[in-house]
């Protein structure tokens, strides 16, 4: 039977003294979790999608977007199917089952790496976006040395009373209410891009300080199907990186086991708000830039806007606890394993990723280079090379051979993801060299 089967591998396998952690008795819901991967996995790259849209054309954006979704959903079930045979429920423990400490290390590090990538892009977005916020709601025109002003304050003043109070939870699971407003906020936004699509006028007429288009291209109104340009390329890492959850899977899965239809339902359901998104968007500003910045030069005074705007910073605020709850666990994994729950360890790691995370916002202010590289490796990783590479090693091969269908296909997955950090590694590069800058992350 596989659980004999099972029994014999793990005697057979050189780390038999692991301790496994301690599953959940379910402390959430199914509609919980969904809030809480849905919550992971959707990013501020969802305001630049209308522009990666303009960059291949309606129809093979559609394609791109379908199949990178789709092999999130089968780097969920890789994951999950290798949780499953050996009783794990940490990505950090699978790459101890997998490779031993080593794999356990690197796990953790590109977790850990990743996740605060997105922590600091989203404080960032709250230190320039708030101050800009409050003015407009206060009506002025330019801003002033007011504390309430400064970005850097302001984010003190989210991460001690909004994101510390959510990061201190027990479990991700208790999250999932925030993570339903938070994404409630984002269908805000998404209502906000199809109403505009009808109410803006092509081409742009554009208000206060910036000239009315006057001389545009024919064909300037005009939606593409199928676009090739130099920025095409770029398109294909933006789309599998907004996609990227998986650190968050097997936190959820200790507190569900239906976690491969949480999986499709979090991914279907992003999958629609991106497409609308994209496709409302770019229909109302074809080829410019990001969303909220094309609309606020459109009527810097639009309230609606504005609240989107609003809507938006609450967003990526209430996803800043659900990204942290996996770089704690890592932490503790790495540096406490088989340690029970304490929560003086548990308050202290949280405190201190959010200190680092507020540090790096504030004084290092070209910090988006750096996390470029990272998440050009660490998403990749995530999504591609460590499940697959989980799926071949831990999968006993008298369950699943070596040349067995679903081995072949992990390794093509595997080198799926070597080809995706080689592209965008790449792009990098070329960027540097020619001094302009992309953002290849979906979060």
């Amino acid at each position: 039977s596989l659980k004999k089967k099972t029994s014999i591998y793990l005697k057979k396998s050189p780390v038999i003294n692991m301790e496994l952690p301690k599953l959940s008795n379910g402390k959430t819901s199914f509609g919980m979790s969904v809030f809480n991967l849905s919550n992971a996995i959707m990013g501020s790259g969802i305001l630049g999608l209308s522009y990666a849209m303009s960059n291949t054309g309606i129809v093979l954006f559609l394609v791109l977007l379908t199949c990178i979704a789709c092999l999130s959903c089968y780097s969920i079930h890789l994951l999950l199917r290798s949780a499953g045979v050996v009783g794990i429920r940490a990505y950090e423990q699978l790459g101890l089952r997998a490779f031993g400490h080593p794999g356990k290390i690197l796990a953790a590090v590109v977790i850990t790496l990743h996740n605060i990538g997105a922590m600091s892009s989203y404080l960032f977005i709250v230190k320039y976006e708030l101050p800009l916020v409050i003015q407009a709601f206060l009506g002025q025109t330019s801003s002033s040395d007011e504390w309430f002003m400064n970005g850097n304050y302001l984010i003190i003043i989210v991460t001690v009373c909004v994101i510390l109070p959510l990061a201190l939870m027990k479990h991700l699971g208790y999250l999932g209410y925030t993570s339903g407003f938070s994404l409630t906020c984002m269908v805000f936004f998404l209502i906000a891009v199809i109403y505009k699509r009808f109410n803006i006028s092509c081409p742009l007429e554009v208000f206060g300080n910036y000239s009315v288009h006057t001389e545009t291209p024919e064909d300037t109104c005009t939606p593409k199907f199928f676009t090739i340009n130099q920025e095409t390329a770029y398109t294909i890492p933006i789309l599998a990186f907004a996609f990227v959850c998986h650190p968050e899977v097997l936190p959820i899965y200790t507190e569900l086991r239906k976690m491969q239809n949480i999986g499709n339902v979090s991914i279907l359901g992003m999958f629609i708000m991106y497409f609308l998104t994209a496709i409302f968007g770019y229909l109302t500003f074809y080829g410019e830039t990001e969303l909220l910045h094309t609309y606020s030069r459109v009527n810097p005074l639009d309230v609606l806007i504005l609240c989107v705007r609003l809507a938006v910073l609450v967003a990526v605020t209430l996803t800043v606890p659900v990204v942290l709850f996996p770089i704690r666990r890592a932490l503790t994994q790495l540096l406490f394993p088989g340690k029970p729950f304490y929560w003086l360890r548990h308050i202290i790691i949280a405190m201190c990723l959010l200190f680092a995370v507020n540090l790096l916002v504030i004084f290092v202010p070209n910090i988006r280079d750096i996390f470029g590289i990272i998440g050009a490796t660490t998403a990749p990783s995530l999504i591609f090379i460590l499940p697959g590479l989980f799926y071949i090693r831990i999968i006993p091969t008298d369950q699943e051979p070596m040349n067995s269908r679903p081995k072949i296909q992990a390794a093509c997955f595997t080198a799926l993801g070597f080809i995706f950090m080689t592209m965008s590694l790449t792009f990098i590069g070329i960027d540097w060299m020619s001094g302009e800058k992309r953002n290849l992350g979906g979060h």
